[in-house]
């Protein structure tokens, strides 16, 4: 794929992306911050309200994606970004945890609805072919967004004050209304579809796919192992200095932003999906060895060891992210690819939500024991990919035909 995709729907949703993702960054950023310092909510106040809002969210995927099956992705994704910019503004009248839980649970519904609803624009505006390496594209550019919000947000952290965060949060939002500006550019049908057969359950009864969201819901758990076990893991287990968190997320982004769209060529069908997130697992399997021998090294020695298990581990997830769009995407009736993609997201919500529990609780908890606990988990989700995409490939005629 070219640097900078042709014109068309293509370019529109790679455009979004981007000004979206840049927002997010901003937030992202200096959100933990903006809750504790500006808003005066306690780090527990934080966790708890992120975890019932997750828990709000966890299912909006699947009907907000039937919605966009059935009266028009672009529509349907377009309000709920702008749904999404003004629960952020929300924000910035928070003084207290009861309203910061109603916006925050509000938020989430309608991103998880979002993601879902995303999905299957996407699925509508590639060709089957392209699907996978036209995520795998976009997943780069979110990743440069991200980078690039991160990085803007500096100065607002370092002025620490309350106009400073409040201008982060606004931003966020700005973007949001900017993208869905871009997204209305797309035309209103990128690609005809049939009507919707089975309803909104039709994902929920297709069992082989629930499989295959489960076991990729317990494999993107490795997200949270770069988000939360290697911060407290480098902190707490290691001697290498603290900014070498810093520096494992710089090697990670740079990675994706760089491999995403090579990797997904190895996701050209069912199988081969299968294949790539096995694959991915070994390597992310592998990472958590890694990362378990950083312990008792010269601070010297443990910064090399962690940089070699944050490669192997951005190896991994290239992968098994290219892998999981190929099993998403193709495993999915046409007709209702926003609802499968919907629940798809859920499988990796429920990760997000999860993952911190389960990664604490092993790893950082036991040390190297729960590392290996962690491998050994990964390795198994891996492995049951191929012969669970399998059953759920040789089942897509009776989905198809369910109604």
């Amino acid at each position: 794929m070219a640097l900078i995709p042709p014109p068309g729907p293509s370019r529109l949703l790679a455009l979004a992306t981007f000004v979206n993702t840049l927002g997010n960054g901003l937030f992202y950023t200096g959100s933990v911050l903006f809750f504790t310092r500006s808003v005066g909510l306690s780090p527990g106040q934080v966790g708890l309200g992120l975890t019932l809002a997750g828990a709000a969210g966890l299912l909006a995927g699947i009907p907000f994606g039937h919605l966009g099956d059935r009266r028009g992705a672009r529509e349907i994704l377009v309000a709920l970004m702008v749904g999404e910019g003004a629960a952020v503004a929300c924000l910035a009248l928070v003084h207290s945890f009861g309203p910061f839980l109603v916006v925050a649970s509000a938020y989430t519904v309608l991103d998880r609805g979002a993601n879902g609803v995303r999905q299957g624009l996407i699925a509508s505006a590639y060709a089957p072919a392209e699907r996978v390496t036209g995520r795998a594209y976009l997943r780069s550019v979110t990743n440069l967004g991200l980078a690039l919000g991160a990085a803007s947000a500096g100065l607002a952290l370092q002025l620490d004050t309350r106009a400073a965060y409040v201008s982060l949060v606004l931003g966020d939002a700005v973007t949001f209304g900017l993208a869905a500006v871009v997204l209305l550019r797309l035309p209103r049908s990128v690609r005809p579809t049939t009507p919707s057969v089975g309803g909104m359950l039709v994902a929920l009864r297709d069992r082989p796919f629930l499989a295959v969201t489960v076991l990729n819901g317990v494999l993107s758990m490795h997200y949270v192992v770069l988000e939360v076990a290697v911060p407290l893991w480098v902190t707490r287990a290691t001697d290498a200095p603290r900014w070498t968190v810093a520096l494992l997320y710089v090697v990670n982004t740079v990675c994706c932003v760089l491999f995403q769209v090579r990797a997904s060529r190895s996701s050209s069908d069912i199988p081969s999906s299968a294949l790539a997130v096995r694959n991915g697992s070994l390597l992310i399997a592998a990472s958590c060895l890694v990362f378990a021998a950083s312990a008792h090294r010269s601070a010297l020695i443990a910064v090399g060891v962690l940089v070699v298990a944050a490669l192997v581990n951005v190896g991994g997830e290239l992968l098994q992210a290219s892998g999981s769009w190929g099993l998403g995407f193709g495993l999915a009736p046409e007709h209702a690819q926003g609802q499968y993609q919907g629940l798809f997201g859920t499988g990796m919500a429920a990760a997000q939500m999860l993952g911190p529990i389960v990664i604490t609780s092993t790893a950082i908890e036991h040390g190297t024991a729960g590392w290996v606990l962690l491998a050994g988990l990964f390795l198994g989700s891996g492995a049951a990919m191929r012969p669970v995409s399998a059953w759920a490939e040789r089942n897509r005629p009776a989905v198809l035909t369910a109604g």
